[in-house]
């Protein structure tokens, strides 16, 4: 405007209400800008399901200092995004506005399992046994073979609580493989209370409904299992990651079980003296 009409800076920009100094300040970007666009890039292409939100929290982990504004004008700038997702569904609510599922209060309080289905490369199906604390949102085991029944989750369920103790509540749906007489007197028998959610209604059972679509969505739908034994190495790889390393955004972005460190031993000076 300045040249093309042959006025000053001070009029032009009394003109269009600007002030001066922002027709003498250039862009100048950030020298760590093109580093750090790749990395986001780079993270988007592996994890293709996840937002900048995680994405920041990845990048945080990798030692970036960097805020959730910054990442986001760069993946707006770049034209990432994820694809939208079906809407949630309600839960089921009593008169009084309570929920009818007990709501996990501490670990341990509550543990939920369910199956997923899947298939090899060769057409043949195969199944995951998932479960999950309910709190922690740790994924305690997924359990990949061909056929499971009852007996292979009453297996399961006492390797696990061997390592972790047996729960004070465990949620499932009313499968053959949940309701098994044998299973649910040994329950009984170990003080574990049985939650079975009604007919038709998988949002009572939220949090084993939402790890299984992260599961799917972020492996089973992007991976070519070619044989049970790849699908098994595959996902328990997987589960290892989602409970170390995977952003969880109902836990402000933390894993739900990240690897710990215990520091070298220390030696006392006099003790080498003494040696």
């Amino acid at each position: 405007m300045v040249d093309e009409l042959g006025v000053s800076v001070r009029r032009a920009c009394r003109v269009v209400g600007q002030h001066r100094s922002t027709q003498r300040c250039e862009k100048t970007p950030r020298h760590d800008e093109g580093a750090l666009t790749a990395a986001i890039i780079s993270l988007a292409e592996r994890f293709g399901r996840y937002g900048y939100r995680r994405i920041t929290a990845l990048l945080r982990e990798a030692g970036w200092s960097v805020s959730t504004g910054r990442v986001y004008r760069i993946w707006r700038r770049e034209g990432l995004k994820v694809p939208q997702k079906q809407p949630k569904r309600g839960r089921l609510w009593l008169n009084d506005g309570s929920c009818v599922r007990l709501r996990p209060t501490h670990k341990g309080h509550v543990w939920s399992y369910d199956f997923v289905q899947d298939r090899t490369h060769d057409g043949k199906v195969f199944r995951m046994l998932c479960v999950i604390d309910e709190f922690t949102r740790e994924c305690l085991a997924i359990r990949v073979e061909r056929r499971l029944n009852s007996r292979d989750v009453l297996d399961t369920l006492g390797e696990l609580f061997l390592e972790h103790g047996p729960p004070e509540h465990i949620r499932s749906d009313n499968g053959p493989e949940f309701i098994a007489t044998a299973l649910r007197e040994w329950l009984q028998a170990l003080d574990v209370r049985t939650l079975y959610i009604e007919p038709g209604s998988p949002w009572e059972n939220g949090y084993c409904e939402s790890f299984n679509s992260k599961l799917r969505d972020e492996l089973l739908a992007r991976e070519i299992f070619y044989d049970l034994r790849e699908a098994q190495v595959l996902i328990e790889n997987w589960r290892l990651f989602y409970n170390t390393a995977r952003p969880h955004s109902s836990l402000g972005y933390k894993p739900p079980a990240p690897r710990t460190i215990l520091p070298a031993a220390f030696m006392p000076p006099y003790r080498l003296e003494a040696a």
